[in-house]
């Protein structure tokens, strides 16, 4: 791309000829909708940041914590005998640990009931086999005991409750990144209490799973690079730790508050797009960069998933810790993280993903001391039979998903910036067709106000056929409305799933 091209985009995308001078999100401030598990510093000050106090929670709204005085567990067979589970873990965990082992008998002692199911066979294979001998040697000499440091110091650095974002809500959590990375730490030594029953009665199971023994219990090459790039965040943290502030925001629209698409008079030229084969989502600085997610947000990184979703959370493993406390997402709801930090960069994708190195992420920081990394997590619909997915149900139920996302901090005046970087969502296992997911997020940018840049990686010829049929939408001044309609159109025509540009085409010509 040209000096001259590069100033286009950024101007079109970011509304100002500089990535970072596009206007930012809101700053954090606490509110009945925004915990803030920190005290906001005065007079601009970043470092260091104290803890808020508050009461300690144990009930559905709220993380139960491994350190809450409510986190008890029966000594011997008295009922009414019991002591504080953080006891158990901090005994256990002030234990040296020379081997994977080591960990499994350590979160065996406060974890009994899973005596002979966990047995971490993934963990062993990586610390004994496929990692490098010296490398292993080096993080269990090194590293582990700052991790166990890091997660023993868990009820100084968190002193609210966080809560948890439920359903149907709005509502944001705002943490630093040291505090993340204790709650990561706990997750590493699964001490996480009642997050492991996903029984159809349980009470997190319309939520993912926090603790890490799903991972550990795993297999394959994806699962072992998996444990590279999470070893190397905490090689990293415990060595320099992290100084900044990480945002979760939820959003929820009732389905009658979305746009009437069949309606819409706005044109499709109303915002500016682009199409890229080249650069990768995560790549795509200053944008609102989508997460082709799961509705239970990140639940393939603990399983043995390694496509784009679970690819970025290793790679920002701060993105993990929304396993926690996010409720699976409805068909109107999506969330926003701000803030998090790149530490991994990596190769290839599903069966050849591989750890690729350390990652040094020089994005600037917002004025409440967030990288300027917004990530949209978005749950695409599932479907088993592709064309399922050409008929009016179905366009809506994307449409209005991609819409609660992309309209994020947007106003009904003019052009919203920063624009945003999306792709093939839900592509690939999940069934959907680009060159249909291509128009129903443009149609969703157009109506909230903000510029879209498609990234093909690497497909030209979608590239290609992408850009020709936006083309023709421009030619011939197709609102939203008319192209949702056109849409219904084909799906009521005879015409093959494969002739889907070739009919947007036609019908256009004929208008």
């Amino acid at each position: 791309m040209s000096v001259k091209a590069e100033q286009e985009f950024s101007t079109a995308m970011f509304g100002s000829q500089t990535v970072w001078l596009c206007p930012d999100f809101p700053a954090v401030e606490a509110a009945d909708n925004h915990a803030v598990l920190y005290e906001i510093p005065g007079n601009g000050a970043t470092w260091p940041y104290k803890p808020t106090v508050g009461d300690d929670k144990w009930d559905s709204d709220h993380v139960k914590m491994p350190c809450s005085d409510h986190n008890l567990y029966n000594i011997g067979d008295e009922a009414a005998n019991v002591g504080k589970k953080w006891d158990l873990i901090v005994e256990a965990l002030s234990k040296p640990m020379r081997n994977s082992q080591g960990i499994l008998e350590a979160v065996l002692t406060y974890q009994p009931g899973f005596k002979g199911i966990w047995t971490f066979t993934a963990l062993h294979t990586f610390f004994n086999e496929y990692w490098d001998v010296s490398e292993s040697k080096k993080f269990f000499e090194e590293t582990l005991p700052e991790v166990r440091k890091l997660a023993l110091a868990l009820p100084e650095l968190i002193q609210s409750p966080i809560p948890m974002l439920k359903r149907e809500q709005n509502k944001s959590v705002s943490f630093t990144q040291l505090q993340l990375a204790s709650l990561l730490a706990n997750a590493f030594f699964c001490t996480f209490p009642e997050r492991n029953n996903k029984t159809r009665k349980s009470e997190y199971k319309t939520y993912p799973p926090a603790n890490f023994n799903l991972l550990y219990d795993g297999g394959g090459s994806k699962v072992m690079e998996k444990l590279k790039c999470i070893c190397h965040y905490f090689t990293r943290v415990c060595k320099e730790q992290p100084k900044g502030v990480v945002t979760f925001s939820r959003r929820h629209i009732p389905v009658v508050e979305c746009p009437d698409w069949s309606n819409s008079s706005l044109s499709i030229s109303k915002v500016p797009f682009f199409v890229d084969a080249e650069t990768f989502i995560e790549d795509a600085q200053g944008c609102i960069q989508v997460d082709f997610a799961s509705k239970y947000i990140g639940v393939g990184v603990l399983h043995r998933g390694a496509v784009q979703e679970e690819i970025r959370f290793v790679s920002n493993p701060e993105l993990i810790v929304s396993m926690l406390f996010t409720e699976v997402m409805g068909p109107t709801e999506t969330v926003m993280i701000k803030g998090s930090e790149r530490f991994s960069t990596h190769s290839g994708y599903d069966m050849t993903f591989k750890w690729a190195g350390d990652y040094r992420d020089e994005t600037p920081r917002d004025p409440s001391n967030r990288r300027r990394c917004a990530i949209l997590v978005m749950d695409a619909r599932w479907f088993p039979q592709p064309y399922e997915q050409y008929s009016k149900r179905m366009f809506d139920r994307e449409l209005n998903k991609a819409y609660v996302g992309f309209s994020f901090y947007s106003s009904k005046e003019g052009i919203n910036y920063p624009g945003v970087a999306t792709g093939n969502w839900g592509c690939g296992a999940s069934g959907g067709h680009a060159r249909l997911k291509s128009l129903l997020q443009l149609m969703a940018c157009v109506e909230a106000s903000r510029p879209m840049c498609y990234y093909t990686f690497g497909d030209n010829e979608l590239k290609g056929d992408i850009l020709k049929v936006y083309s023709s939408l421009l030619d011939h001044n197709v609102t939203v409305g008319d192209l949702y309609k056109y849409l219904l159109e084909f799906c009521e025509s005879e015409a093959l799933i494969a002739d889907f540009y070739g009919y947007l085409e036609e019908i256009m010509s004929k208008r």
